[in-house]
């Protein structure tokens, strides 16, 4: 089984009632995936997004350069008894994704792997390992692009968002 970063934009209605409902929430995230699956939208035009397994690598980049929000677990915890995969669903509000779209905006991937031995990933144990093979860092250039994209557009469009590990 795999461990897959998830990403659901909610407007702050829909934030608020996940935190007084989180079986709400939950059904309304797989209603969301199942219906993207069908249409793959681009991640500017999504509601979800998972960054696959590239959270991990995803986590430790951003750590070391010290970005300002926790955009691979969220911040924010709300249905503490539930288990979305990995535990339970944390939730970033919409200033602190506007923070994070900005900061995406400044950073880029060749910046976040600037001076990175892929033997730091694998002392580290970042998930899905393998870092040693040829090209390995480049793997996550996709998935940074794509969850800046996301990102972009939720702050553009004043949403929150649900984070979790299925």
């Amino acid at each position: 089984m795999s461990m897959i970063g998830e990403y659901l934009r909610v407007t702050t209605a829909e934030l608020d009632r996940a935190i007084r409902d989180p079986d709400w929430a939950l059904g309304f995230a797989e209603e969301v995936q199942d219906a993207e699956e069908e249409t793959e939208p681009a991640p500017d035009k999504a509601l979800h997004f998972s960054t696959y397994k590239a959270w991990d690598v995803l986590r430790f980049l951003l750590a070391r350069a010290e970005f300002p929000v926790n955009v691979i677990h969220g911040e924010e915890s709300f249905a503490k008894d539930e288990d979305w995969g990995y535990g339970p669903p944390k939730y970033l509000r919409p200033e602190r994704v506007r923070i994070a779209a900005e900061a995406f905006r400044t950073i880029s991937y060749d910046h976040l792997v600037r001076g990175v031995d892929p033997a730091e990933l694998t002392s580290a144990e970042v998930y899905p390992f393998g870092w040693g093979e040829p090209g390995a860092l480049e793997w996550g250039r996709h998935w940074y692009d794509g969850l800046t994209q996301f990102f972009e557009a939720a702050a553009g469009a004043n949403h929150a968002m649900v984070v979790w590990l299925d």
